[in-house]
């Protein structure tokens, strides 16, 4: 991993070739554990889930059918929020994983689940689970990281635009569902003349389309069925909906951008081993640390590590696997980067702040209250950057 081996603090310089490998190999042999016993009970808990989730949203939609009373209202917006959270963690995305597809269930089957969200479902597998989750932390290739609107590591070279990356990355967080959608598209490339344009507008067409009846259903069409709560109806859908992207947003970036989470070059991957597709998950995740109701509110991607280990396992095995593979991490002299939501929320947007900044702009910004002098330190550095690329 050349990335790593330029740091001077370089997380796996005491691993020989042998000891990765051997990292893999132990991976290896609890996954094959979970999958040699699932079963009934792990059939169980996701139709429990997803029985759960539908008569919640059900019965808030109900509440909400009278929402012109304040109580009704409240109750109303929370219970939607809740079930649009659930549906789209710990339900939606683990299904199009493929974790239940070994039921053979065509209910419960990543070909043919459609989320509650603006992204249709096969565009979201192909850009999350075939490109996200193959180059995990890859600069340039996993454009999940940082979704192309953001500097995302020192080594990046800083440009005025990104002073303006918290102020992006607080709109995107607001409009999610939107945000993923479009960053589906692969609008840049697109623009670049990197994608046909034929396709393009299949599947542009495809995310409008989906836009098109997720708007209509919570904004035309429940509202419509409260009569006289008809307005109040559409301010908790809208409500609900900003819940479900702020929560979303949170959870995610929590997984892969605060303090400790590495990032890797595109040549780091080059002929990259079992073991060391392995050991780039384990450097570049993070989890949340929390009670049982916590991780199920975070679709169990509180887990991250262990979900970047074995995106196909049932969420619902994550917690027992957990500190399995945090031994794994001891053994090895690696550190399994976790703390709580408000650690990890704060770690992120703090990074989010800092390499909105030029290199060491924060260690010059301390030695003078000069204002101007400020403005022109950011702008020097930029110059400084510019001439170094």
């Amino acid at each position: 991993m050349t990335t790593l081996q330029k740091k001077p603090n370089n997380p796996i310089a005491h691993l020989s070739a042998d000891d990765i490998e051997e990292l893999g190999k132990a991976l290896d042999a609890i996954r094959a554990d979970v999958i040699s016993n699932r079963g009934e009970r792990d059939a169980a808990y996701i139709r429990k889930v997803i029985d759960f989730q539908r008569k919640l949203e059900l019965g808030s939609r109900g509440v909400l059918l009278v929402s012109l009373f304040p109580p009704a209202w409240l109750a109303g917006t929370v219970g939607l929020s809740i079930s649009k959270i659930i549906e789209n963690m710990e339900i939606g995305h683990n299904v199009m994983h493929g974790q239940w597809d070994w039921m053979r269930d065509p209910k419960i089957h990543s070909t043919t689940w459609e989320w509650d969200n603006a992204s249709p479902s096969d565009m979201w597998k192909h850009s999350h689970n075939e490109l996200h989750h193959t180059y995990t932390n890859v600069i340039g290739k996993d454009n999940d990281l940082g979704y192309g609107i953001m500097r995302v590591d020192e080594d990046q070279r800083w440009m005025p635009f990104y002073l303006a990356q918290p102020l992006w990355n607080f709109v995107n967080a607001c409009f999610f569902e939107y945000g993923i959608a479009a960053y589906d598209l692969e609008i840049g490339k697109y623009l670049q003349g990197r994608k046909d344009e034929a396709e393009f507008k299949a599947a542009r067409n495809n995310v409008l389309r989906k836009i098109r009846q997720q708007v209509t259903k919570d904004y035309v069409v429940h509202p419509l069925l409260s009569g006289p709560s008809a307005l109040t109806t559409l301010t908790a859908n809208l409500t609900a909906n900003l819940v479900r992207n702020l929560w979303t947003h949170s959870v995610i970036m929590c997984g892969h951008f605060p303090e400790g989470v590495e990032t890797f070059e595109k040549k780091s991957i080059d002929g990259e081993t079992r073991g060391e597709w392995y050991l780039r998950q384990m450097l570049g995740s993070a989890n949340i640390s929390g009670g049982r109701v916590m991780h199920f509110m975070f679709g169990n991607l509180s887990f991250q590590i262990e979900h970047h280990l074995f995106p196909d396992l049932p969420s619902n095995r994550y917690a027992e696997i957990a500190p399995k593979v945090q031994a794994l991490f001891d053994q090895y002299g690696l550190t399994y980067t976790s703390g709580s939501l408000v650690q990890q929320v704060g770690s992120a947007w703090k990074k989010v702040f800092r390499l909105s900044l030029p290199n060491d702009f924060a260690r010059k910004a301390t030695s003078t209250l000069n204002p101007g002098n400020l403005v022109q330190m950011v702008f020097r550095d930029t110059k400084q950057e510019s001439i170094a690329a």
